[in-house]
């Protein structure tokens, strides 16, 4: 499954929004330098839909607010709002 995820980094704890249009919303604790953010988004992702971060991967927007995130062995996310 691929997901569409606006971040919006340097937050004071990491939460999801809501959605924006296609985009699922999500605050990161973190600052946009070496990476952080995407790591932090991994980790929150991971954690909330119970699976292993080996399974997320950010496939665009590496250096963007704007991502697109791969996640493996899922068909449909229901658990994240």
């Amino acid at each position: 499954m691929i997901i569409m995820i606006k971040v919006i980094p340097k937050a004071s704890r990491t939460e999801i929004v809501g959605w924006e249009g296609e985009y699922l919303k999500i605050r990161v604790k973190g600052v946009p330098e070496k990476g952080e953010v995407n790591l932090a988004l991994i980790d929150f992702l991971s954690e909330k839909l119970g699976i292993a971060k080996s399974r997320i991967e950010i496939i665009s927007g590496q250096t963007s607010r704007l991502k697109r995130v791969k996640i493996e062995g899922i068909e449909q996310v229901t658990n994240l709002t």
